[in-house]
Order: structure tokens, then sequence, then C-alpha cells
């Protein structure tokens, strides 16, 4: 797989956490990828991104998540990147807040005929839950 084929997977990914267009996930995540780091009750596969972002959307409507620092190696891509949004809907049992949050993470994935094959990311969930006022600061 090219170096650039790697980036077009992963900018339809971007382009449908930020959009909503979950569809795209379909396309570029393999049925049997493994997430090393799922959010609890993710199902594998694209099923399980698709039920997570769309989550995350309802929970936080304008929902971005910018990358900041980008580094690939062959077949691998990982990548920092900041998450901001505004708390309108549920989060879990969480109920909305209005409150803004921004965080930080980091991704590194692994890509196979254009799918990714696997995950493995870390978010800052700690300061979400701080910034939304479920843990004090």
């Amino acid at each position: 797989m090219s170096k650039e084929s790697t980036q077009a997977a992963v900018g339809k990914f971007a382009e449908a956490v930020n959009t909503g267009k979950f569809e795209l996930i379909d396309e570029v995540v393999a049925p049997d990828c493994v997430d090393h780091d799922p959010a609890e009750g993710q199902v594998p596969g694209p099923a399980g991104y698709r039920a997570f972002f769309s989550g995350m959307r309802t929970a936080f409507p304008d929902l971005s998540v910018a990358p900041e620092t980008i580094v690939q190696d062959g077949d691998s891509i990982a990548f920092a990147y900041t998450l901001t949004g505004t708390h309108k809907g549920p989060l879990g049992k969480i109920a909305p807040t209005g409150k803004k949050v921004k965080i930080r993470g980091m991704q590194i994935s692994k890509f196979k005929d254009g799918k990714m094959v696997e995950r493995w990311g870390s978010s800052d969930e700690l300061t979400l839950l701080k910034q939304i006022g479920v843990i004090p600061a």
C-alpha cells in the first residue's frame, strides 16, 4: 500500500468522524479490524467505529478532531490530535452539561489494501470528565 493511499484512508476516516458521514468508515476499516483499545462495549470492525462516533457526535454535535502531528512508516500511521466539542447530548449516562471540551489523544493504525486492520489509541478521558464537571478539576 502506498503512503498516499494510507493517508487517503486516514483522511476518509477523519471526514467520517468530523461530518457524521459514517458510511465512509465501511470504505476504510476492514471487517476484521483489531482495535487494541476499544471503547467499553465497542463491537469489532466498522460497526464498532460507526456506533462509537455516532454516540460521540450525539454527545458533542460540533465534534471536531484535528490532527496535530502525523508520522508514517510504510503501512502504519501515527498521529496526535486535538478533539473539541460542546457537550449538548448524553454521553453514556452523563446528562448534557453545555460545557466545551478540548482534549488530546494519540492513535496508531496499520493498513492493508486500503483498509485499517489494526488500531491502538488513547484519548485524555480524565480531562474530558473534568471539563464537563463529572470529576472535580
